[in-house]
């Protein structure tokens, strides 16, 4: 885009964007919003061995929380407009809480290995110190692989549409604004994607195959449904982050015909389905869970 006399301009801020089709201003949509944000918000998991849940949840509630502030201006002040370095810290976090996430699913995965290959050690391996510093390697990748972005984003110029696809800033929506050659910038995504989430995925994968080896040599038939149904919640979890996020980078893609309201749709999907159905997920299939939710509910009612 070019000003009167003949320069180029380079944007201050994006325009967001809500859902094709909708009104620029519902305040409708921000109640519903707002209350899928406040699911994961009591996620008091305290025992040892409820760790890497609480790793999930709190998890789960950040890339929920990089998203809020953006997507409820837009449904309740109708203000679309975010400024340039808002844009690029939300895209650092959304991102970056993504491969937390992933690398939690990971960390889980060996928890689950772990108890249904060595139940008997299964405490001693895996202490408090250990899911600690897993913890905190989990986190140090995450903002280690997602630092650059920013970076190579400030260096784009955009003097083309300042108007995003999706009501929150992603990195590989922001590039297709460039007006400059973005090959770095794929590039790096590319590999960052490969280096972690595609590896993670071959993690759990690998995993999950010596998993299944273990189970099939358990003698008892009910031992095995057993040790099978321990897993069942993680594998769900799993699902739920990984498929959602292969649609979207299919879109992204090869689906620059489909109509915005399917690149709305998924991204939506993307980052709202996991923290929204992973509670429910480990409270249905967890009995520890479920009685403390059933202990809260019945505490709370005896106060009123």
């Amino acid at each position: 885009m070019m000003n009167s006399s003949g320069s180029l301009i380079n944007h201050h801020s994006f325009i967001l964007t809500g859902i094709p089709g909708m009104p620029d201003k519902n305040p409708g949509m921000a109640f519903p919003l707002g209350f899928l944000y406040t699911l994961d918000v009591d996620q008091n998991l305290h025992e040892p061995m409820y760790y890497f849940l609480s790793m999930l949840a709190l998890t789960d509630v950040g890339l929920s929380m990089s998203t809020l502030p953006s997507m409820l201006s837009i449904f309740w002040f109708n203000a679309p407009e975010i400024p340039f370095d808002a844009c690029i810290t939300q895209m650092f976090f959304i991102h970056s809480f993504g491969v937390v996430e992933s690398g939690v699913l990971v960390s889980m995965t060996f928890d689950r290995f772990v108890a249904i290959q060595d139940p008997l050690h299964y405490a001693s391996i895996l202490t408090h110190g250990i899911i600690g510093r897993i913890g905190i390697a989990v986190v140090i990748r995450a903002v280690c692989v997602v630092f650059p972005v920013p970076f190579l984003i400030k260096w784009l110029p955009f003097c083309h549409s300042n108007v995003l696809s999706h009501s929150y800033c992603l990195h590989q929506d922001a590039i297709r604004l460039a007006c400059a050659s973005t090959r770095v910038n794929s590039l790096y995504g590319l590999l960052v994607v490969i280096f972690t989430l595609g590896f993670d995925a071959i993690i759990i994968l690998f995993s999950y195959v010596l998993i299944l080896k273990t189970v099939l040599g358990i003698a008892s038939r009910v031992e095995r449904l057993k040790a099978l149904n321990t897993c069942l919640s993680h594998i769900c979890a799993v699902l739920l982050f990984y498929v959602p996020l292969i649609g979207v980078t299919m879109i992204h893609r090869f689906g620059k015909h489909l109509s915005p309201v399917v690149h709305t749709l998924m991204a939506n999907t993307y980052l709202l389905l996991p923290p929204v159905l992973n509670p429910v997920v480990y409270s249905v299939k967890t009995r520890q869970i479920r009685r403390r939710i059933i202990h809260v509910f019945q505490r709370r009612k005896n106060r009123v």
